[in-house]
């Protein structure tokens, strides 16, 4: 995905993997909250601004909770290109459902970050919350940005959705933690792993832990409680993907999620929630993803299908 390196832009590999071939995802570099509090980051109408890729599952979740907590007019947003080659994300238009750079009007993603500070040394990740008012990146983790968007704005625009609710936290924490190592990253271990010995310790984790979700999910479609939570958003990202890419292009191939009774059953009732499906973008995602990793698939073949499985 490349790095600034002191305000230089270096074409590295996709994948951070160690000695033994196993994938190792680098920790994101912005980690401000906005509050009433904080002394810079405060939250007011069209301040912010939020940077995607449709086919990044992490980005993903900040576009669902952007929706579910009706922060459309509030928080304006661009979308990436799905192609993320020599340069990283870049804001070509050559695409349907790209936006460009609507704010600071760069070319490429690294940019925004070099906006922030042109020294900078970090990865270049989406999704990004951007300050039009300091002209300073705010945040970039995801799990981070989807807690900024449940409780900041509260005040500034009403939802009776609240995705982190004080009485189920710590069983949402648990399910976070459940989830996202063997199965949000889980899935890029399987597909980034350069040994056997690595791919088939992710792969069986993977699959062992969608097994026991399978089974949670038996009589209910939520994984906490009786409403959506940031958990179900977690999960839900990475469920989407995973038959049009994960299945094939990451190898994990002993089961798709459509065979999954549970599962699969789970994943088609919340896609017939809006804020879900109308952000769900197959043709971004595969693109990405088969166009993208030429490490793995060197002819830059993208599939055909699947059609819309979750209708």
């Amino acid at each position: 995905m490349g790095h600034l390196r002191q305000g230089e832009w270096h074409n590295d590999e996709v994948a951070t993997n160690d000695d033994k071939g196993q994938f190792k995802r680098e920790e994101s570099t912005f980690r401000e909250i906005i509050s009433e509090e904080h002394t810079e980051f405060k939250p007011e109408k069209d301040r912010y601004h939020l940077y995607v890729s449709y086919a990044c599952p992490w980005a993903h979740r900040t576009l669902i909770a952007r929706q579910l907590k009706n922060l459309e007019d509030h928080i304006s947003v661009s979308v990436v290109h799905p192609e993320m080659l020599e340069e990283s994300w870049t804001f070509r238009t050559d695409f349907e459902g790209t936006t460009g750079d609507q704010v600071l009007k760069k070319d490429k993603l690294y940019e925004v970050y070099l906006h922030h500070n042109p020294e900078i040394t970090t990865k270049v990740t989406v999704p990004i919350l951007f300050d039009k008012k300091t002209q300073k990146i705010v945040n970039n983790e995801s799990s981070e940005i989807l807690r900024i968007f449940n409780s900041s704005f509260e005040k500034i625009s009403s939802s009776d959705i609240n995705l982190y609710p004080k009485e189920y936290q710590s069983s949402i924490d648990e399910f976070n933690e459940m989830i996202y190592e063997p199965v949000n990253n889980g899935v890029y271990k399987v597909g980034f792993a350069t040994t056997q010995e690595a791919y088939e310790k992710a792969f069986h984790s993977l699959f062992n832990t969608l097994d026991k979700l399978d089974d949670h999910l038996k009589e209910t479609n939520f994984l906490v409680s009786d409403s959506l939570t940031e958990a179900d958003i977690r999960l839900l990202t990475t469920l989407l993907r995973f038959d049009a890419v994960y299945y094939t292009h990451f190898k994990c191939n002993k089961k798709k999620i459509s065979e999954y009774k549970n599962l699969f059953r789970y994943l088609k009732f919340h896609y017939q929630r809006k804020e879900i499906s109308s952000t769900t973008n197959l043709e971004h995602i595969k693109r990405h993803y088969f166009y993208s990793h030429d490490f793995i698939n060197p002819n830059r073949i993208v599939p055909l299908g699947p059609m819309n499985p979750f209708i």
